[in-house]
């Protein structure tokens, strides 16, 4: 390493116009691979294939039908759907929802095959028809049986009547990009035909393509108007801190190129961008900014000392050659282990930002460095004030060791036990914030109706037909009716109600006999007849499995968070386990995968975590070629992220998938203050024959300013994504900037105290 740092300033002046022209060759080729770049869309992006939850509701759906969902709620603003006006609107949606591209099957108070007995013959028609001509006593008739059906009642209508929904199910084609987009362009276009026909009404959109389309929409959206930010954030702080529009210039370079590079060079690999990998671009933007700020503000250092531009160059890549290829070595490990996260958007994210880093250290220490030999830099006299700062710093922190020491030791004490308050918990409605009309739309829908948050249960019998054996029977209803008697329970959607009132039906509508057919064969001729009078796409595939061995149950709650998901399918299973051990089986559906997700990715991380932490040790004690250094650093690399997580649990509580990779992620990043602080450290202890105290004036003298400048750029870029209106990146962007900045001060004050008491 001694001999590379020796040579490489004097080959980068001497070729400097060949490393400037190879190297922007390069950007251009890598950069072209963006024209690749796609974006994913589906909510399923998150689960990798080895996934479990994910596997079981495949087999669920291939089963029955996959559910994705397009959900129009309606609310009049007179607070009551049992008018006639509105019923005939509800109507008029329901015949235009089929026109949906892809849709398969729709349901709403309008359409719900209502059924009743005529003599000996069971009619099975729409609730509604003929919105338009209905008589008061039909309206009546509509609203009693609407608020009295379990099948509808807080699913389809609200228990004041005060709202109603249509559910449209999708069966997009393979391209899901192309169907998600077809589908909620039609949607939307509906929602505003029905607002324009209907003023009376307020519509609202949701369900689960929706959500895929807002998925496609926060890349963009972030990028749109937090690239913008950011650029003005560093460009703001680069000319502050440089003082040079020329070095600013240069930094800008580096920091765009490297971005570009790592971008196209995902578009190469295809790699599709995601909400989560979509903040990769400001990630890089803002790790760019510290190799080069590290290497001017010592060039122009080594200027101010009366060194010629040429030679300052040359010293300043032969001091920060080593930390600045150490440091961007550790940050790509840390991000390089996303790898080990169950979610694939995380692995996406921690690649493009590993390759980006590494473009960063290749643009600062050969393109930068190269374009400034054929630039007039000028230096300005104010890094003085700056330097005798820090040198200030130094000095108390070497009068005040021990205080400082032990006070460090107690904070992080402190901080890092508000970990036990953390619980883990996410609501992915809320990954989005309320300037998504979906958001909106949902929260509507979870206070009025059940919400989107489901538990699938698939109920089997053993034996085909078994669905109309009456003791079956009995055990699915009993397991119905304790989930309505649950707390957190809006709806339950059970076959049982269909055979109750089926049997009802079949014994002149008689309210006594709304129960369950006690004999088999007259449960599978009630089930036949309704089936041979069911319209086309309103059949009972999406309830009944092929062989009648099987039924589905879905439970439906309002937004109750990943751990009461949890906490409501275990009990669920615990009370089949103890009932009806025959159909014990796991709850399974997109809320049951989400919910598990959190745990399962920071189990995985865990890996990863150690994994970075090994390594990274060891580069920095074979760096360092000192044990004790080496060992030493690891106390102010991994403090800064448990006390972040404590920060977190005091004043948060909850952490979920956002923050699951945090660990891995950041000790990459923060080990570069301590990597810069202890080469300078180490440097006037071997260069310059320093004692311990000389060294640590010497390292706040030398490298102080760049530290405080490079962690400002660190956290105010990670703060920047901490506005993204996507919950995922914003809790990374928060957790980051808290982490970046309880680094720093470690590394002013925890780092160089301990240095002090231990290195003798």
């Amino acid at each position: 390493m001694k001999r590379i740092e020796n040579w490489v300033g004097r080959l980068v002046v001497k070729y400097r116009w060949l490393f400037i022209l190879g190297l922007l060759t390069v950007a251009l080729l890598s950069a072209s691979g963006m024209r690749f770049l796609t974006f994913s869309n589906n909510s399923r992006m998150f689960f990798s294939k080895e996934n479990p939850q994910l596997q079981a509701l495949e087999a669920l759906e291939q089963t029955y039908t996959k559910v994705e969902n397009v959900l129009f709620i309606i609310a009049p603003k007179s607070g009551n759907v049992f008018e006639r006006q509105t019923l005939a609107a509800l109507e008029f949606l329901t015949e235009e929802s089929w026109k949906i591209p892809f849709s398969s099957r729709v349901n709403s108070l309008s359409n719900y095959q209502h059924t009743r007995a005529l003599a000996d013959d069971l009619i099975v028609e729409d609730l509604i028809r003929n919105g338009n001509a209905l008589t008061d006593k039909e309206i009546s008739d509509i609203k009693t049986v609407a608020l009295t059906e379990p099948l509808l009642l807080n699913i389809m209508i609200a228990g004041d009547g005060s709202v109603t929904a249509v559910n449209i199910n999708i069966i997009k084609p393979e391209d899901n990009s192309y169907g998600t987009e077809k589908v909620s362009a039609a949607a939307v276009q509906l929602k505003k035909t029905m607002e324009d026909r209907y003023p009376f009404l307020d519509i609202y959109l949701t369900g689960g393509v929706m959500i895929d389309s807002a998925f496609a929409e926060a890349p963009a959206r972030d990028m749109r108007a937090l690239i913008p930010l950011m650029f003005a954030l560093l460009l703001g702080l680069l000319v502050i801190s440089l003082h040079s529009v020329l070095a600013t210039t240069c930094t800008l370079l580096v920091i765009i190129l490297s971005a570009v590079t790592g971008l196209g060079l995902a578009g190469w690999l295809g790699i599709a961008i995601t909400p989560a990998s979509a903040n990769a671009p400001i990630i890089i933007l803002t790790l760019a900014v510290a190799d080069s700020i590290h290497i001017l503000v010592t060039m122009f250092h080594q200027m101010r000392q009366g060194v010629t531009q040429h030679k300052a160059i040359q010293e300043s890549l032969r001091i920060n050659f080593q930390p600045v290829f150490v440091t961007s070595i550790t940050t790509a490990i840390g991000f390089l282990t996303m790898n080990f996260s169950d979610a694939p958007p995380f692995r996406d994210l921690g690649n493009i930002v590993a390759m980006g880093v590494i473009s960063a250290f290749i643009y600062s220490v050969f393109f930068m460095p190269a374009l400034t030999a054929v630039l007039p830099l000028k230096t300005k006299q104010k890094y003085q004030n700056r330097n005798h700062l820090f040198s200030k710093l130094g000095e108390v922190v070497i009068a005040w060791r021990s205080p400082i020491l032990w006070s460090m030791l107690i904070l992080i004490f402190f901080t890092t036990a508000g970990i036990s308050k953390i619980q883990l918990n996410d609501e992915f409605i809320k990954y989005f914030d309320h300037s998504y009309d979906f958001r909106v739309a949902s929260d509507f829908s979870a206070e009025h109706l059940a919400g989107l948050e489901i538990i699938d249960w698939a109920l089997e019998s053993g034996e085909e037909g078994g669905i109309n054996n009456p003791e079956y029977l009995q055990k699915a209803d009993a397991f119905a009716q304790w989930f309505r008697s649950q707390p957190e329970v809006r709806h339950v959607y059970a076959f049982t109600d269909i055979m109750k009132r089926l049997n009802q039906n079949m014994h002149g509508d008689d309210p006594a006999w709304y129960r369950l057919p006690e004999q088999r064969n007259l449960a599978a001729q009630y089930l036949l007849l309704y089936e041979m009078n069911l319209p086309f796409g309103l059949d009972l595939n999406n309830r009944i499995n092929l062989d009648k061995s099987a039924t589905r149950m879905t439970v439906s709650t309002p937004n109750i968070g990943t751990a009461g998901v949890l906490d409501l399918e275990r009990r669920g299973r615990k009370w089949l386990e103890e009932n009806a051990p025959s159909m014990t089986t796991y709850g399974s559906g997109l809320s049951i995968i989400f919910s598990h997700i959190s745990e399962r990715n920071i189990r995985s991380m865990l890996k990863g975590s150690v994994l970075a932490l090994f390594l990274i040790s060891l580069i920095l004690i074979i760096v360092l070629r000192d044990l004790k250094l080496g060992l030493l650093s690891l106390l102010p690399n991994l403090a800064p992220a448990f006390m972040a997580f404590g920060v977190w649990g005091i004043f948060v509580g909850q952490v979920g998938l956002a923050v699951s990779v945090l660990i891995a992620m950041t000790l990459g990043i923060v080990v570069d203050d301590t990597v810069h602080f202890l080469t300078k450290y180490q440097r006037g202890r071997r260069e310059h024959g320093m004692n311990s105290e000389d060294a640590v004036r010497y390292a706040f003298n030398t490298v102080g300013s760049a530290i405080w400048i490079t962690t400002i750029a660190l956290a105010g870029g990670f703060t920047v994504l901490s506005f993204s209106g996507f919950q995922i990146n914003a809790h990374m962007g928060a957790m980051t900037a808290l982490t970046i900045s309880l680094a720093l001060l470690l590394d002013f004050f925890f780092l160089p105290a301990l240095l002090l008491k231990m290195d003798k």
